[in-house]
């Protein structure tokens, strides 16, 4: 079995996206900027989700993913890229590392500039605690060998209630949305509590080495 089609066989992933081919590079741009601010990614244009291999004119593709990753792209995207031939059709692949300049922002639909992040193989909008954990990451707030008594509160919500939701939080703790924002960067940053975003919204619980204590 030849590379490509070992990657082929893998479908798509949260590192791993297939493109029949490039129509919109603003649309590309987001999973551009999804690859970079999570774990980074590999993009496979001329293959249908389907992984049949359609081919493409990369000379043309690579032409449109660079202007996405320089114009659409903030900061811009760096890739490295290759192309594969499978029975005379060509495929090609883009590259990107994982960013030590997160977060970078693409377009919306509005025209706003937004982040993204890859989960799984969808291409999510990056939410207001995930864009704090990483303006935190420069700062190096180290963890507090006591937590105090609002850290408690969202540590004991989450001991009695296995996932939580934000929402469910400004419900119920006696603390304001600002206040939980910024517990909830605090606790995620210094491995508490976990934060899964799914395509079907995102859930805080308590992390596995701290439930267990």
């Amino acid at each position: 079995m030849g590379e490509l089609q070992a990657y082929i066989r893998e479908g798509e992933h949260q590192t791993q996206d297939f493109k029949f081919r490039v129509d919109d590079p603003k649309k590309i741009a987001r999973t551009l900027v999804a690859f970079a601010n999570t774990d980074g990614g590999r993009l496979l244009i001329g293959v249908k989700d389907n992984g049949k291999v359609t081919g493409i004119d990369p000379e043309e593709e690579f032409h449109i993913i660079d202007g996405a990753a320089s114009l659409y792209c903030q900061p811009k995207i760096t890739f490295t890229s290759k192309v594969w031939q499978e029975d005379h059709k060509l495929v090609l692949e883009i590259i990107v590392a994982p960013s030590p300049l997160k977060p970078h922002k693409a377009k919306d639909d509005e025209n706003r500039w937004r982040a993204y992040v890859r989960r799984d193989d969808h291409t999510l909008l990056a939410n207001k605690i995930l864009l704090g954990i990483w303006r935190l990451a420069t700062k190096k707030i180290e963890r507090p060998q006591e937590f105090n008594d609002e850290q408690m509160s969202l540590l004991r919500l989450l001991r009695d209630n296995p996932k939580v939701t934000i929402s469910r939080m400004y419900r119920i703790l006696p603390l304001t949305k600002n206040q939980i924002d910024q517990l909830l960067v605090l606790l995620v940053t210094w491995g508490v509590i976990e934060m899964h975003i799914t395509k079907d919204g995102t859930f805080y619980q308590l992390a596995e080495d701290v439930e267990k204590s």
